[in-house]
């Protein structure tokens, strides 16, 4: 066994009703007099709420999927202007990407509170969309310093929403298992974020108002994040990202579509992989397991439902052969690009798509 990992360096707090009291401790410890807070106008309330008595300079609101860059300069100037010291980020992947722009270009610090369980908070990857083109990097200055994980913060998530978002933590951990990057330690965190996911998955969607499931999803987001920051973006990152930046798709969605389908055609290459999957999924086989807690869940089955157009498929095919990951398990081109494309836009059984590519 040889391998080089590298471990990021963060604070997580972890408490169910304790984010007031967790943000009131950052803002002591570091002296910060001027807090931006960045949260959508759907999580004022919440924000306003575990922020009373905090020295907030700025109350940001202008917050849009997959970070348009002219989005960014606004709050940058915001930022700018309010003099601010401290920024937090109250909400989903939206909210902490527009938070990390402030942070690409000010060096602000961020305490993360994430109110769904995409992941972005523990990684310091971060993503700008200028036209139809999403472009993302690695940049230590975007990794927030804190993350304050408080499950009673995602009780407002709808129980489809939450499906969603945890089937992209789902789609963190799989792709890890064979991004350019992965190592064992990674493996093993993925491997764990797999087994929490499937037992807090359908606790969430059988009791969307108790908080056991809730703290089980966001154990295994920060997981599925850590285990992705440091083993890199494989093909389903890379498919995903291109479809959401070209076709303004919705994030969570796409990854939770989409990743049955990269498991469907890696899974024999990668044997190692899906007995780890299969073994945190309890199933005798990953992708039959991994489709049974789909079907479970009720989970996005179509791209086509979520706004793609099927007559952009080959365009986003030839486009992505260039993105696949050197180290992929197998060898994948345009053909086979196109087929997982349309099978994923359809929603088509993806063992049925896999029997396809073995013919």
């Amino acid at each position: 066994m040889e391998f080089v990992h590298d471990s990021l360096g963060q604070r997580v707090r972890f408490g169910t009703s304790g984010a007031a009291a967790a943000l009131a401790s950052e803002v002591a410890e570091r002296d910060a007099k001027r807090v931006m807070v960045i949260a959508a106008p759907a999580e004022q309330e919440l924000a306003e709420r575990i922020t009373t008595g905090l020295p907030v300079a700025l109350s940001y609101q202008e917050v849009v999927m997959h970070v348009p860059v002219e989005v960014a300069d606004r709050a940058r100037h915001a930022a700018q202007g309010a003099d601010a010291d401290l920024v937090f980020s109250i909400g989903g992947g939206s909210t902490t990407g527009l938070a990390k722009a402030v942070a690409l270009t000010s060096g602000l610090p961020i305490i993360a509170v994430p109110t769904t369980y995409a992941g972005s908070e523990a990684t310091p990857v971060w993503g700008l969309t200028e036209g139809s083109t999403k472009t993302t990097g690695v940049d230590p200055r975007v990794l927030p310093k804190t993350v304050v994980y408080d499950a009673a913060l995602t009780l407002s998530l709808p129980v489809e929403l939450s499906v969603a978002s945890g089937l992209n933590a789902m789609a963190h951990c799989i792709d890890s298992l064979w991004a350019p990057r992965a190592d064992p330690i990674n493996a093993a965190l993925a491997t764990e974020g797999i087994r929490a996911l499937a037992a807090g998955l359908p606790a969430v969607v059988r009791e969307p108002r108790a908080l056991a499931g809730r703290e089980q999803l966001l154990y295994a987001a920060y997981l599925s994040a850590t285990a992705f920051a440091s083993a890199g973006s494989g093909l389903h990152h890379k498919i995903c990202h291109l479809l959401g930046g070209r076709f303004d798709l919705p994030h969570a969605q796409t990854h939770a579509i989409v990743l049955p389908y990269v498991l469907a055609l890696n899974g024999a290459a990668a044997p190692e992989a899906s007995a780890r999957i299969a073994g945190a999924l309890a199933a005798a086989e990953a992708l039959d397991g991994l489709w049974s807690l789909y079907e479970a869940l009720a989970a996005p089955r179509a791209l086509a439902d979520y706004g793609l157009p099927r007559t952009g498929i080959p365009e986003a095919a030839r486009a992505l052969v260039e993105l696949v990951p050197p180290g992929n398990p197998r060898a994948v081109g345009e053909v086979d690009l196109l087929k997982l494309l349309e099978a994923a836009w359809a929603g088509t059984d993806p063992r049925e798509f896999r029997a396809e590519l073995n013919r």
